[in-house]
């Protein structure tokens, strides 16, 4: 009795559709662009096009804005608030929210003068413990949030109000306490360059960053060749890495007309190349997005869902603590502007307007970048014009809203098509 099946006949072999793409060569690719961009997988498409037309008006506004000297000013500010950023990325993936980020911000500049300045210890000691003191908040707060229930949203919050209290105490009557010129203070500063401001310094630093695409991207291509999974063709391989030595050589062109590439941009860089690395490439970071897209999903697969929530916020404290000696150096001083509240909705503005979602299990810590230098180019330009503050936040502001309303609707785009 046959019941239509024959139990003789060999199964057919499913193939990954991800093969077939990169079988066809860069016509299956620009095929798979137009099914995403239907699809509403927008990626980082929406902030690159935004950014390229603020850089045309301003341009067209201020012949000033796009000369050498501006986009040093650009690359040097936006790190502050950029490292604040990319520990927000991680509590994002998450779907939640830390709200006292400005505020122990504040408090680790504040921690570090004490320790340096009030009390002499070693600059490099008080700048580690300083960084330690941010994670253990950053802990604490997690541990708060994940083991006794309290929501992120109040336990942070909390965190805000506390946290600047404590900050506002250590500082005193005075309100400000300044710091010497000197150590990695000076690293961070306004006139510190990789080599010195060296030609060679802004070009090295490009080739090593194709050099280190390209070495991982054949590296996991052979990895994923061997286990007999997808992988990437060496020409995809080889025109990423041409587009990224594009962009970089070109970035290290523009600086170096000015000074240079400023120290506290390429650390910077190195935090966005190893917070990606961890996200990316490594177990701890599946896990983060696997909470972050479904928690009872991930408790079943055995994920320890509140260890990853409390280490989350650990790293967010830290970056943190880096964001406020990085703006501390800016200014030379530790006060109450390293915890303006500004600086907070500036960060979160700058991981969102990057491309990661709200609603958790999307994004990338490149997000940080790409948001922190829409935000600065648009401060920048307004300030060229001689335009108010009460300008620069109300465009912000609704470049924020655009980059909500564009995850929302790529959202519901995706679950309408099954992509969810």
């Amino acid at each position: 009795m046959s019941n239509g099946t024959d139990l003789n006949t060999p199964a057919v072999p499913v193939t990954d559709p991800r093969l077939l793409v990169r079988e066809e060569g860069f016509k299956g690719y620009l095929t798979e662009f137009k099914r995403k961009m239907r699809g509403g997988e927008l990626g980082s498409l929406p902030v690159v096009v935004g950014l390229i037309i603020i850089w045309v008006v301003f341009g067209v506004q201020n012949k000033t804005f796009l000369t050498a000297a501006n986009f040093e000013t650009i690359a040097y500010y936006m790190v502050g608030i950029g490292t604040l950023g990319i520990g927000l990325v991680f509590v994002l993936l998450l779907g939640e929210i830390d709200l006292s980020v400005g505020s122990v911000s504040g408090l680790s500049a504040a921690i570090f003068a004490v320790l340096s300045v009030t009390h002499g210890m070693n600059i490099w000691l008080a700048g580690l413990l300083t960084l330690l003191t941010g994670v253990g908040i950053g802990a604490l707060q997690g541990w708060i949030f994940a083991k006794i229930g309290v929501p992120a949203f109040v336990v942070t919050l909390a965190g805000f109000l506390g946290w600047q209290g404590l900050m506002l105490w250590l500082l005193g009557n005075t309100g400000t306490i300044n710091l010497a010129d000197t150590g990695f203070i000076h690293i961070l500063g306004g006139s510190s360059f990789f080599l010195g401001g060296d030609v060679a310094g802004g070009y090295l630093l490009a080739a090593l960053a194709v050099a280190a695409m390209l070495g991982g991207s054949l590296l996991e291509q052979n990895r994923r060749r061997k286990a007999g999974v997808p992988y990437r063709p060496t020409s995809e391989i080889a025109l990423r890495s041409g587009l990224l030595a594009v962009a970089a050589f070109l970035a290290a062109y523009v600086l170096n007309q000015h000074a240079g590439v400023p120290n506290a941009l390429v650390l910077f860089l190195v935090c966005l190349v190893i917070a990606d690395f961890v996200l990316r490439r490594t177990s701890y970071g599946r896990k983060v997005f696997a909470v972050g897209g479904s928690i009872e999903a991930a408790r079943r697969a055995g994920i320890n869902v509140a260890m990853i929530r409390i280490s989350v916020f650990a790293i967010c404290g830290g970056f943190a603590a880096l964001g406020g000696l990085v703006i501390a150096a800016q200014i030379t001083s530790a006060n109450q502007a390293g915890s303006d509240p500004i600086n907070l909705m500036l960060a979160i503005a700058a991981a969102v307007i990057g491309g990661t979602s709200l609603f958790g299990g999307r994004g990338t810590v490149w997000s940080a970048l790409l948001g922190v230098l829409v935000i600065q180019s648009i401060k920048t330009g307004l300030d060229l014009l001689g335009l108010a503050n009460s300008v620069e936040y109300m465009i912000t502001g609704g470049v924020l809203l655009a980059a909500v309303i564009i995850d929302s609707v790529a959202r519901r785009t995706q679950k309408s098509a099954g992509r969810a």
